[in-house]
Order: C-alpha cells, then structure tokens, then sequence
C-alpha cells in the first residue's frame, strides 16, 4: 500500500482522541487562538498544544488556515455558481482554467451532467460574463447567482464519542 493512502487510512480508522478533537474544533470556530488559551480551554500546556498541531498538520489533518473575507467588502458584488459540462477532449482544460481565475474561489470535479461546479465572485454582471466566456470556449456552461447563503461556510463536525 503507498505510504499515502497508509497515512490517509491511519486518519479514516478515528485515531484521533478526544482532546484532538476538543483542539480542532477550538480551531475551527477560531484559528488566531493562542498556544496559551488553546491550552486553557482544553486542559493542555503550550508545549503540549503545540506538538498536537505539529502533529496533526504533519498527518494532514489540519490543511492551512486562511482570514474568512467578505467580497462586497472588495468590491467583488456578485457572487455566482457555475457549472461546467466540458466538449470532448476539454475536461481537464476547465480545471486548468479555473486554476489560473482568481475570480474562482472553489472548484470541484463532480459526477452527473456536469463535470465541474465551482464558485465566483465578480464586481459586475459584466465582469461575471467575461469569466463566463472563459470556460464557454471548453464546454456548455449553466450559472447561477447566490441571492443568500442560509449556511455559510462552516467547520467540520466533530463528534469526540
């Protein structure tokens, strides 16, 4: 078995206690915490809490942290789904594509008549059509503009039992 999916398959099998979680779900709601308070609040010292961060960013349990923006904020007014149905032989120049758009915030490959769904933010109905016309020239595109999000972005669920 590669060392990857050995790794991968050591996280699936739950080998992350209660505190682990206790600590990633403080993360969760607020990753500029402190070694400090992360330790108050989950029984731990700064060392210990920074080992356990070593460690689950080692294993890839924790990706990165990133500042959550607002885009009306920047300028960037509408924000829009769009869906990709690729021409033959165009399937992997629409993820290539929405790689090199900074306007493509998320982009996931999915199964059913679409190949890709992704997530845009723009500062005009203009600006969203020429991004649009960018994966035009790849494939039949379908979009929709996000009137609210009832659930935001949001961490995982972490159920320590």
């Amino acid at each position: 078995m590669p060392k990857n999916q050995r790794k991968n398959s050591r996280k699936a099998e739950g080998r992350l206690d209660e505190t682990d979680l206790r600590l990633l779900d403080e993360l969760q709601a607020d990753a500029r915490l402190s070694l400090a308070e992360l330790g108050r609040r989950i029984g731990l010292s700064s060392p210990a809490v920074a080992e356990r961060i070593g460690r689950l960013e080692h294993d890839e349990v924790i990706l990165g942290y990133r500042a959550q923006l607002n885009p009306r904020a920047l300028g960037l007014t509408l924000s829009a789904i769009i869906r990709v149905r690729p021409a033959p032989r165009q399937l992997h120049q629409v993820g290539k594509v929405a790689q090199r758009m900074p306007e493509v915030v998320d982009c996931r490959r999915i199964t059913g008549e679409d190949c890709y769904i992704m997530t845009a933010h723009v500062r005009s109905v203009e600006h969203l059509e020429e991004v649009i016309d960018q994966f035009a020239a790849h494939g039949q595109t379908t979009t929709s503009i996000i009137q609210s999000a009832p659930v935001p972005a949001r961490g995982l669920p972490l159920d320590a039992g």
